[in-house]
């Protein structure tokens, strides 16, 4: 068997094979000068991941404007957040990942997200709610571009065993745009309206995408993977039927679909209705409700996504199984912290309850991700998190935000305002679900990753 296929440096970043016999003063010097590009390349997907997350996340903080100007039911706004971005986001996921697993991924992300900025620029422009609904649909399309193809090259930026910690940096991007745009977006939607709110969201968008596709270069596919596992140049693609099928014979993958679909509800449902639950039940203006929630989701939520991949990190080299069981206990327990922000009317007990599910609430992310990696061939790899993240946005994002909606006009006439505190709950319940579906995906991962090595077209045998 081959000892050295390669080597990392400090940063985990995958290098070019070496010579058992170890680096001399130059070849050290290069793998130094590799981390930066590294670096700088994960953390640009991060800030498009953060304003992906941004954009989409907009119109929740904007529904109490939105449905008083355009005279809206929940129900109807609840189709507007979810199922109108989600279907087309859903629709294009697949063939723009099996796209991106066979042209620069590079190129794919800078094109949707220069698009889904401009569609949240037309978003303020709405003049009814046919409109607002084309603009997030068309928002959902260019969004599709954005997930699958950046874990992809992460894959190819990181080696295995620090792919869970560098995907983890990449989960950061939800609680980024929480803590540092979502109250900038509250200031500007309290003082100059919701619509100028995505005007400023949109248009840096465009110029970050040119400056993407301008300074980050598109790695060589595989780049980190041991040689063995690297596929033979004359089998270079792979047929999406024979990719799906050996995904869909992964024990371990069923459930990681199973587990990323229930967060996905917990996830869209929550971002869409708590501005408007704050409203409700607390009576927060919309200036404080995004400087209040955008804040401590995103300060907690960086420190759970860091600390969670640095604890399953270490963990992880002494028992595999650590990859999958931390992420399913922090799901688990972003339940009761979930039902206590929901039904507490003390201000410091919704305020700890809302900072404990944010420090819990995306620890799960990075390992997921690099759980799909590890039993995906490195061919199908973009295609593998597509179908992962259209099960999360189909079932996730589309029946979130309309369940909590449909809910809250179900019971508004017997508990008024209040109704939202028990369609919350039903977010809280997703997360216990979710856990048990990654702690089973755990119990199959191992033995499904040796079966995916062993049956992908061009293996080497060792």
């Amino acid at each position: 068997m081959m000892q050295n296929s390669g080597t990392v440096d400090a940063g985990g970043l995958a290098t070019a094979p070496a010579p058992n016999a170890g680096l001399d003063a130059g070849k050290a010097a290069q793998d130094g000068r590799r981390f930066l590009p590294t670096a700088y390349s994960l953390g640009f997907l991060t800030l498009i991941s953060s304003f992906n997350y941004l954009d989409r996340s907009l119109l929740g903080l904007a529904l109490p404007q939105i449905k008083v100007e355009m005279q809206l039911s929940d129900t109807v706004m609840g189709l507007v957040s979810g199922l109108a971005f989600v279907l087309f986001y859903s629709i294009m996921s697949v063939p723009i990942a099996w796209a991106a697993d066979r042209w620069s991924r590079r190129n794919i992300i800078a094109a949707g997200f220069a698009f889904w900025s401009l569609m949240t620029v037309a978003t303020g422009w709405a003049a009814n709610i046919w409109q607002l609904t084309a603009a997030r649909f068309l928002m959902g399309a260019g969004e599709a571009c954005g997930i699958a193809p950046s874990n992809s090259i992460i894959a190819d930026l990181f080696r295995a065993e620090r792919r869970a910690l560098a995907y983890s940096v990449f989960a950061t991007a939800a609680s980024i745009s929480s803590m540092l745009f979502f109250p900038i977006a509250g200031w500007v939607g309290q003082h100059h309206g919701w619509r100028q709110m995505f005007v400023v969201a949109g248009v840096p968008g465009l110029v970050l995408a040119l400056l993407f596709l301008l300074t980050v270069r598109e790695p060589r596919r595989g780049a980190s993977d041991p040689v063995e596992a690297r596929p033979e140049p004359q089998a270079a693609q792979v047929p999406f039927q024979e990719g799906l099928r050996c995904l869909l014979g992964s024990r371990a993958y069923l459930c990681l679909l199973a587990g990323a679909t229930l967060m996905g509800l917990n996830l869209f449902a929550s971002s869409v209705w708590t501005p408007t639950f704050l409203s409700r039940a607390h009576q927060l203006p919309l200036a404080e409700i995004a400087a209040t929630i955008g804040p401590i989701r995103g300060i907690c939520g960086v420190a759970g996504v860091l600390l969670g991949g640095l604890v399953i990190d270490r963990l992880g080299r002494r028992a595999p199984h650590w990859r999958m069981t931390i992420p399913a206990l922090a799901c688990a327990l972003v339940a009761p912290a979930e039902a206590v922000f929901a039904l507490a009317d003390d201000r410091a007990m919704w305020l700890g309850a809302y900072a404990v599910s944010g420090f819990l609430l995306l620890i799960h992310q990075g390992p997921v991700f690099a759980g799909v990696v590890a039993v995906a061939d490195i061919r199908v790899r973009a295609v593998a998190t597509s179908i992962l993240l259209f099960c999360s946005a189909m079932f996730g994002q589309a029946a979130g935000p309309l369940l909590v909606g449909v809910l809250n006009d179900v019971l508004e006439p017997s508990h008024g305002p209040q109704s939202i505190r028990y369609s919350m709950l039903v977010i809280a319940a997703t997360a216990l679900l979710g856990g048990l579906a990654f702690m089973l995906a755990g119990r199959f991962m191992g033995a499904d990753t040796e079966k995916m090595s062993a049956r992908r077209p061009g293996h080497k045998a060792p």
